[in-house]
């Protein structure tokens, strides 16, 4: 009777061990979004977790101000512009229409002040400003604009001002838009900081950020509203959580309520079943392979960029990693040289590839090194 008991006793708690890991491993549907788009991505590994009409053409409103501040920002990092200098504001930038920081006409403003007004306030005035200032009109500008987004990938994408505002001619895609926000976080961390900023006075002015998210959520730390009447009420956000980024992009909701209670609903989503891990780092040595003719007999190889995998949650013991190397490695090698490729599987779905490449130059040994290795190359 005791030994039943202690029999029955073990099968109940291998039960609840498999019953914990399944239903860990099980992702429901994602939710239902009111919206013409949407898209739910995790920012380091760029894993689509759930989207619709991600490749639709949309208006984007004021996440227009997301690229001009991008462009902003690099002019800023290659010392073309400074945060210290003082614009002249122009009569075009001062009777922009729309949300405002309120500069004044023929009145001189920093560049920095000029970003937070943008950033912070929306101001379609202070978008104008930063782009007369940077490339001498908005139509140049755009032009830069437009340079920027190729450079990233924004195939989809094609601007004409700096504000968002409507043009049949100025479009962009959620998918776009994410590429866009992954590029402004991944490479302006510090300019970054500025959309988490809930309110900014200027001209004894104070304006709210309209991103009501960054009260309603301790975990969102931005980004971009939009609106107009074509485009409807869009958002896009960007929430960390135990290391984790997510980015959602919400475009064509009906209100302001919609925009973030959608908004809301994707990165709860995201978050409760979903998780992410760096596979591999940068430049740490996966593997090294021989070098013929080479003054070194070897290189390692390795991955250019950290590898980092989204999986769901309890999942992640089903994750397998391969490496294809290529056979013969003939110096000289260049750093940066591809060599083959890591594969990453959950299950059988192949989820990931990246380039293997070297990791060190390898330059070409002397002349009994290459006469040797060319010999021993016949019979290989």
């Amino acid at each position: 009777m005791l030994l039943r008991k202690y029999i029955f006793l073990i099968f109940a708690m291998i039960g609840m061990m498999i019953s914990a890991q399944s239903s860990a491993a099980v992702v429901p549907a994602a939710p239902k979004i009111n919206a013409e788009a949407y898209l739910l991505i995790d920012f380091n590994s760029g894993h689509i977790l759930t989207e619709k009409n991600m490749a639709e053409r949309i208006e984007p409103a004021s996440m227009t101000k997301l690229m001009s501040a991008y462009v902003v920002m690099h002019e800023i990092a290659d010392g073309a512009i400074k945060m210290e200098d003082e614009v002249l504001v122009s009569e075009k930038a001062w009777r922009m229409g729309g949300s405002r920081m309120f500069i004044e006409v023929n009145t001189r403003v920093s560049v920095k002040e000029l970003l937070l007004g943008m950033i912070v306030q929306s101001g379609n005035d202070a978008s104008v400003a930063l782009a007369e200032h940077t490339a001498g009109s908005e139509d140049a500008f755009a032009t830069m604009m437009n340079s920027y987004a190729q450079k990233l990938g924004m195939r989809d994408t094609h601007f004409v001002n700096s504000t968002g505002w409507p043009d049949k001619e100025h479009y962009t895609t959620a998918a776009d838009l994410a590429t866009l926000t992954q590029a402004l976080i991944r490479d302006f961390p510090e300019h970054y900081a500025l959309y988490k900023i809930k309110k900014y006075t200027y001209n004894n002015i104070p304006q709210f950020n309209r991103n009501r998210l960054l009260w309603l959520d301790e975990r969102v730390d931005g980004v971009k509203t939009g609106h107009t009447d074509s485009a409807g009420y869009c958002l896009i956000s960007s929430a960390l959580k135990d290391n984790m980024r997510l980015i959602s992009v919400v475009a064509g909701t009906k209100s302001e309520r919609d925009r973030e209670a959608s908004s809301r609903k994707l990165l709860n989503y995201g978050f409760r079943f979903y998780e992410t891990f760096k596979l591999h780092a940068a430049n740490d040595p996966l593997t090294d392979m021989r070098v013929w003719k080479g003054e070194k007999e070897s290189v390692p190889l390795g991955l250019a960029s950290s590898l980092y995998i989204t999986t769901p949650r309890g999942k992640r013991n089903m994750i397998k990693a391969h490496m294809n190397v290529n056979s013969t490695i003939v110096a000289p090698i260049t750093k940066g040289e591809e060599y083959g490729s890591v594969e990453v599987k959950l299950g059988d779905e192949l989820i990931a590839q990246r380039p293997l490449v070297a990791l060190d130059d390898v330059t070409e040994g002397g002349l009994w090194r290459r006469t040797v290795d060319n010999i021993k190359l016949l019979f290989q």
